[in-house]
């Protein structure tokens, strides 16, 4: 058997159970919450009084701080370049609607909200200059993106798994700093996209597992091989008018790592996370590469760390054309 058909035949697998796993980790559209919900209602009286709020508030919080808030909202903005990706998926087909095809497009419109709500912060908070942020989204749609995964459905649940778990983490940590700078309105709107992420996580980290269940070997030489490629940022092609593709996001991440937002360290206790949660040091029924394979992701967090330690915090003081 060819390996496109191992791939298909799990995922048809997988397929039988994703009612379940929609039910459990996806919200019903009437009952959640929505971007106007969190923020100032325009058809009040008190609209004016709330926006001055809200933009006293914002002021308040450190250039880093912003920069990291307009980087998230410019990643969170891409999901047309997410969807049309996991719509190519090996097993998922757009014109043949399917349980695939449902989870992805509710998994899209659930996703959509994080960047509607970031967008219309920052629009009322008058820190931004939102024609370049703009730019800059129109630029990282029509860049897209190389995640180094194909169509193969293993090593983009791995992505998945691990990228849904960082940008948890990011907004987590943003909310964090908002609420000790006061900004109790901003503190809560990261919180509500972090919860979400993590529900996301925890979706595409079942789908690894019962792969793993169906083909060890094979889900363990994906996992890898993301490893050794490294999780790159669906941002990593970020740029801004003027400035070559990875310049801006090299910046925008190294504000994020001066924050504490989303750190060296934080890459790693993720992959230990998840090695933990597919219990790869016992997982059996391999074959030697597959045994190869686990030994190497068994050792990588020990290495990495021993890098870890030896990375200076970037100090360079850089303006980006995003923020006014």
């Amino acid at each position: 058997m060819v390996l496109s058909d191992v791939r298909l035949e799990v995922m048809r697998y997988i397929e039988g159970k994703l009612d379940v796993v929609m039910a459990e980790f996806l919200k019903p559209v009437e009952e959640y919450w929505q971007p106007s919900d969190l923020l100032p209602d325009a058809t009040q009286e008190n609209f004016l009084e709330e926006v001055k709020l809200l933009r006293e508030s914002a002021r308040e919080l450190p250039y880093d701080h912003i920069a990291v808030l307009v980087g998230d909202t410019i990643t969170e903005e891409a999901l047309p370049t997410y969807e049309s990706w996991l719509m190519d998926v090996t097993g998922i087909n757009q014109h043949d609607p399917s349980a695939w095809t449902k989870w992805v497009r509710n998994w899209t419109a659930e996703e959509n909200r994080h960047g509607d709500l970031l967008n219309k912060y920052l629009y009322l908070s008058g820190r931004v200059n939102m024609r370049a942020m703009e730019v800059s989204t129109q630029y990282l749609i029509a860049d897209g993106f190389d995640i180094q995964t194909g169509r193969d459905p293993y090593r983009n649940f791995v992505y998945t798994s691990f990228q849904e778990l960082a940008t948890n983490i990011s907004h987590r940590r943003t909310a964090t700093l908002a609420k000790q700078a006061g900004n109790a309105q901003l503190s809560k709107i990261c919180g509500v996209i972090a919860s979400d992420e993590m529900r996301h996580a925890k979706a595409y980290k079942s789908f690894v597992s019962q792969i793993f269940e169906i083909d060890p070997t094979g889900m363990m030489l994906a996992f890898e091989d993301m490893m050794r490629k490294k999780i790159v940022m669906p941002a990593h092609f970020l740029r801004e008018t003027g400035v070559q593709i990875g310049q801006t996001f090299s910046h925008f991440s190294d504000a994020a790592q001066r924050l504490g937002v989303y750190t060296t360290h934080d890459y790693i206790n993720i992959l230990d996370s998840l090695l933990t949660e597919w219990q790869i040091a016992y997982m059996e029924d391999l074959n030697d590469a597959g045994q190869r394979a686990r030994d190497y992701l068994m050792a990588l967090p020990d290495r990495l760390r021993r890098v870890a330690e030896r990375t200076k915090l970037p100090e360079l003081d850089y303006q980006f054309t995003w923020i006014a």
